[in-house]
C-alpha cells in the first residue's frame, strides 16, 4: 500500500475528496478506504467528452458501494480561457461544501508538482512560486491537503493496475492546447522517467528552504478576510502577497506581480485592495463604501491604508491591532 503524507491530519476529521474518476483521484479514493479515512466526494461534470456521464455514474456507483456521500454539479460551457474558468467554478463550488467539512483532499501527484514547476520556472519565479503546490496549505476556513505529492503517476498506475480497480483516462490531457499538457508531453514525463528519485529529493530540499524563509514574516494580525502581515526584506512583498491572496482565493497574474513591484497601492481584480506600508502589508476585499469624516481621520492617525478602510468600517472591526 502506497504511504499518505499528513495521515494524522485526516483522522477523525470530517474530509471532502475531489474526485473525478481519473487516475490520480480513484487512486486517492481506494487509498483513503484502505487507510480506513472517513471522506465524502465531490465531482465537477464539465460535459465535454462523451464519458464525462460514465465517470458520473461510476462516481456514484463508488459512493453508494463504500456508503459516501456524493456531491455532483455541471459546469456551464466556457467560451473562452478554459483553465481559469473551470477552477474556479470548481473551487466555488468547493468553498460552499466546505462549510460542513474540515480538509479537502486533492489528488495532485509529483508528475503535477513537476508541471507546475516548469511551467513557472519558464515565466519567471522564486521559490514560493515555483513550489505552488504543497502537502498542506490554507484556504479560508478550511485546509487543502494533497496526500499523494511524493507518489508519480506510474506508481498510482501500478497500485490501480495490481489491484484491479477501475479508473478512467481523460483524454484532454493529451491536448496540447492545454499548456500543462505541451510540459507534461515534451519535458516532465520524460524527465521524471529517468530522474524521479533526484527529484523527490530536490522537491523536499526546496520545501526546507522555502520554511526557512517564511519564518523571517510575521502575521501581525487577522480576522475574516483581512491580514496585516510583516516583512523584512523588499523582495518578501510579492512572494507573501501571492501566498495570502492564493488562501483567499485569488490567483496574481505575471503582469500583477509586476504591477505589485512598481506601485505599492493597487486593487487586483476589482476585488483585493493590497496596501504596503512601513514594512507592513495590508489586505482586504476592495470597497467603496462611504465613511463617516470621523472615522477617516480615525484610520489617517492610525495609519491604515485608504484603500483598506472601507472595509473596516462595513464590517466594523474593533481597530485595536495597530
Amino acid at each position: 500500500m502506497l504511504e499518505l503524507e499528513n495521515l494524522e491530519l485526516l483522522k477523525n476529521k470530517k474530509n471532502l475528496l475531489a474526485f473525478s474518476a481519473g487516475v490520480d483521484s480513484s487512486a486517492l479514493l481506494f487509498l483513503l478506504l484502505e487507510h480506513n479515512i472517513s471522506f465524502d466526494i465531490a465531482l465537477v461534470n464539465y460535459g465535454l467528452r462523451e464519458q464525462s456521464k460514465k465517470e458520473e455514474t461510476y462516481a456514484l456507483e463508488l459512493a453508494k458501494k463504500y456508503h459516501l456521500k456524493a456531491h455532483i454539479t455541471h459546469a456551464p460551457s466556457f467560451e473562452n480561457n478554459f483553465e481559469k474558468n473551470a477552477r474556479d467554478f470548481r473551487y466555488a463550488f468547493f468553498d460552499k461544501l466546505m462549510i460542513t467539512y474540515d480538509n479537502l483532499l486533492t489528488a495532485h501527484q509529483l508528475n503535477d508538482q513537476l508541471e507546475w514547476f516548469l511551467m513557472r520556472l519558464s515565466k519567471g519565479a522564486g521559490t514560493t512560486e515555483l513550489l505552488g503546490l504543497e502537502a498542506l496549505s490554507e484556504r479560508k476556513n478550511y485546509k487543502v491537503i494533497r496526500p499523494l505529492l511524493q507518489h508519480s503517476k506510474e506508481e498510482l498506475l501500478n497500485y490501480l493496475t495490481k489491484n484491479k480497480y477501475h479508473y478512467f483516462v481523460d483524454e484532454s490531457n493529451s491536448d496540447e492546447k492545454y499548456e500543462r499538457n505541451h510540459f507534461r508531453k515534451h519535458f516532465s514525463n520524460k524527465f521524471l522517467e529517468e530522474y524521479q528519485d533526484g527529484i523527490k529529493r530536490s522537491f523536499n530540499y526546496l520545501k526546507e528552504d522555502k520554511e526557512a524563509l517564511s519564518q523571517e514574516v510575521k502575521e501581525l494580525f487577522h480576522e475574516k478576510e483581512f491580514y496585516i502581515l510583516g516583512y523584512k526584506e523588499e523582495h518578501q512583498i510579492i512572494r507573501l502577497v501571492d501566498k495570502y491572496l492564493k488562501k483567499l482565493g485569488y490567483l496574481l497574474s505575471a503582469q500583477q506581480r509586476t504591477e505589485l513591484k512598481k506601485e505599492h497601492s493597487l486593487v487586483f481584480g476589482g476585488v483585493w485592495a493590497v496596501e504596503v506600508l512601513e514594512n507592513k502589508i495590508f489586505i482586504a476585499p476592495y470597497k467603496t463604501t462611504p465613511m463617516t469624516k470621523k472615522f477617516k481621520e480615525f484610520c489617517r492617525v492610525k495609519k491604515i491604508p485608504s484603500k483598506i478602510r472601507a472595509y473596516l468600517f462595513e464590517e466594523k472591526f474593533d481597530l485595536k491591532f495597530n
